[in-house]
This record gives structure tokens, sequence and C-alpha cells, in this order.
């Protein structure tokens, strides 16, 4: 059995300046970026993404699980409001690309 990623995505103020403090505190580069948008990092524990808006900088803006055995993406809101999705590597990666074509994958 394929070991789940926990999930976290934040808003962030400015792109630069998330990419570099989140590349340190991971010790890992992004896995997928979209210029000065965009960036997803992968490692073995979690799966972490921030996206530019500047309103929210600050804000948690879901949470869920990267998981091997999802069947299809999934998004649900706890009683406490958060909103959790579910999804595969694959099923992120498409997610991703249909709403920036441009984006940038490392494997």
């Amino acid at each position: 059995m394929e070991k789940k990623r926990f999930h976290v995505a934040l808003a962030v103020r400015d792109f630069d300046e998330a990419l570099r403090e989140y590349t340190a505190r991971l010790a890992a580069e992004p896995c997928c970026t979209v210029d000065g948008r965009y960036a997803l990092w992968r490692t073995g524990e979690v799966n972490l993404s921030v996206s530019v808006d500047p309103e929210r900088a600050g804000a948690l803006r879901h949470v869920g699980f990267e998981d091997p055995g999802a069947p299809e993406m999934t998004m649900a809101t706890d009683p406490n409001g958060f909103l959790w999705e579910r999804f595969s590597e694959a099923q992120q990666d498409e997610e991703i690309r249909n709403r920036w074509p441009d984006a940038r994958f490392r494997r």
C-alpha cells in the first residue's frame, strides 16, 4: 500500500519570497511552478501548494490527502468549515494543467 501525503494549500502575498521560503523549509525544489502564481512541492511526507492571493495572504486555502488509491478527485467541507480534497498525483497534475496550461513540471 502506497503512503498518502498530507496536502496543505496556502495563500501567499509574494511568489518569489514564498518560493525561497518553502524550498528552504522543505529542503526540496518545487515539482511544479507557474510563473509568479503557483508552486507545488511533493516530499515523502507532504504535498504543499502555494498560490498568490494578496487579499488572503497567510490563509489556509484547503487541506487534504494525495492518495494513490483515490478513484477520482473529491472535495468536501468538514463540520468546521475546512475544505478537504482527496486526489492522486495524476489527478492533481491534470487539475493544474487544466487551470494553468503553462505550468512547468519537474520529475
